[in-house]
């Protein structure tokens, strides 16, 4: 089954949430915790998300190169100018069990 959700004025994390639900089969008659799961979700509007100021200034993101000391970090401001989808992403991702049917959740996940 195929979910179609429009972002627009929606808050991140409330939409993340029902996105990782989704992705994980738990809402269709057929669950199973071990299996992936066969329902796509379609998100579209994803730049015009409602994202408080404050958390627009505090939050930040970090990702590590692997060589010492090459810490990089990245405030919920400047990545959202660099990929608004990539925000609701790693929302997403974080949210979904951490485990190998994690890729492939992960995949049936379009950001229009």
């Amino acid at each position: 089954m195929e979910y179609v959700l429009d972002a627009k004025n929606k808050k991140i994390g409330r939409l993340a949430s029902e996105i990782s639900l989704i992705l994980q089969g738990k809402k269709s008659a057929f669950y199973n915790p071990r299996l992936a799961g066969g329902d796509t979700v379609v998100v579209k509007n994803v730049d015009q998300l409602d994202i408080s100021i404050k958390k627009m200034e505090q939050k930040t993101y970090y990702r590590h190169t692997g060589y010492m000391g090459h810490l990089k970090e990245m405030s919920l401001k400047s990545f959202l100018k660099k990929s608004p989808a990539a925000v609701l992403r790693q929302a997403v991702r974080k949210m979904l069990p951490q485990n190998y049917i994690n890729a492939k959740r992960l995949k049936r996940l379009v950001i229009e």
